[in-house]
């Protein structure tokens, strides 16, 4: 085995900053390799949404009506948002740590919120209905929540650093108790759904600040263990099993972490969903802790060297390195495909409802054919075609990032 082999880090500080960077990158690539994974799952979710038939009717966690398959789908994709949360908290320290102030810091994480809020308030509107019209209601979801999670992490980066990984696991842990606290409908906005009139149009907001901001201040923590290298697989591994026996207790318990208890059903599967079907409108404990599980889980094996195929880790990591570039390209995406698949099975009559919000983004079910939608088998292939059709446009665009070194490619 060569010296360089058994040594990266010595022949890069030896090679200089340039090669430092390189030797960074590519240690830290499984951050990418974890983004770029839940973004392939994320998709399979929102082509649900716009391509599903009973998406169109009932709730895919509904018990009384889902199948295990169906139910499955969308329970895998519970893990993608608090992914998103975690991994841009460890992204802005990063961010930070390459010789930029703690005032520059700040400055970033503020604009960078807004833009993601403007993105979702505009763009993401026409992603979910190819309108902007305000008879539609105006989603504050994912961007929304990370961006306004962005902008209280400007402030609490000024906080003494050996407090931020504690703030963030008692808000974690503690969050709950705000529905039982005298001020808890005051305050409403931070953890419940939010449906509200605003001139006219119907607001809903399903992520309420808590608990992102929090996952996100977790991530924003464990940025200088991560970047050192002090997080290895076994670490990761330990955490995953800390935060899903967390769960495991609550859960059993059925007292706290989850305002929808579980209970025995008429089949051990069954019985299984009803344990893991926590609730993610507004976040709970449960949630948190099951998905930050996983997550850690999931950053165990992709943190090790070698793990995954190299082809594999390569395909993740390009769309890792440009996450948001990806997120708009794929909402459009199936929105189109959805919007062909209706032409070519309902022919002309599918211009009198097509560009109508669908039922699972709060249009009127009535205005649709009863029938309208497809099996899951649809969806699985529609979602491999979205994922498959990204890829080489999210290869291009992380080429250009590569190449240049514009101001404005941070913010896509």
């Amino acid at each position: 085995m060569s010296i360089a082999s058994r040594h990266p880090g010595a022949v890069a500080e030896a090679q200089g900053p340039a090669a430092r960077e390189a030797s960074a990158n590519a240690r830290l690539g499984w951050i990418d390799q974890l983004r770029g994974l839940v973004m392939v799952i994320m998709a399979l979710d929102h082509v649900r949404d716009f391509v599903h038939r009973v998406a169109m009717s009932a709730l895919p966690t509904d018990l009384a009506t889902t199948t295990p398959l169906l139910f499955a789908t969308r329970w895998i994709t519970h893990v993608c948002a608090p992914a998103f949360a975690l991994t841009a908290g460890v992204g802005a320290f990063l961010w930070w740590s390459r010789g930029r102030s703690r005032a520059q810091l700040s400055g970033f994480l503020v604009s960078r919120g807004l833009w993601l809020m403007l993105l979702e308030l505009v763009v993401m509107r026409l992603a979910y209905y190819f309108s902007v019209s305000l008879q539609s209601p105006v989603l504050l979801l994912v961007l929304w929540a990370l961006g306004l999670s962005m902008i209280v992490l400007a402030a609490l980066v000024w906080l003494p650093r050996a407090w931020l990984a504690p703030l963030a696991i008692a808000i974690l842990l503690l969050h709950p108790l705000l529905d039982i606290a005298p001020f808890g409908a005051g305050m409403s906005f931070l953890h419940e759904v939010g449906i509200v009139q605003f001139f006219g149009a119907t607001v809903v907001s399903p992520y309420p600040l808590i608990p992102w901001a929090a996952i996100m201040l977790l991530g924003f923590a464990m940025g200088p263990a991560i970047q050192a290298g002090r997080l290895s697989a076994r670490s990761f591994a330990g955490l995953g099993l800390i935060a899903l026996a967390g769960f495991v207790a609550l859960r059993l318990a059925n007292l706290y972490g989850d305002p929808a208890p579980w209970s025995p059903q008429a089949s051990p599967v069954y019985s299984l969903m009803a344990f893991v079907n926590v609730t993610k409108y507004p976040a709970s404990l449960d949630f948190t802790l099951l998905t930050l599980g996983l997550i850690f889980l999931l950053a165990a094996v992709l943190v090790r060297t070698p793990g995954w195929p190299s082809a594999v880790r390569g395909v993740l990591e390009v769309l890792g390195r440009v996450p948001l570039f990806y997120y708009l390209l794929h909402f459009f995406l199936a929105h189109l495909i959805a919007t062909g698949l209706a032409l070519a099975t309902y022919g002309a009559q599918a211009l009198s409802f097509v560009f109508t919000p669908y039922p699972s983004l709060g249009g009127p079910k009535e205005a649709f054919p009863a029938d309208f939608g497809h099996g899951l088998l649809t969806v699985y292939v529609v979602w491999l075609v979205v994922v498959a059709v990204c890829y080489p446009a999210c290869l291009w665009f992380a080429k250009v990032k590569a190449r240049r070194r514009a101001w404005w490619l941070s913010y896509l």
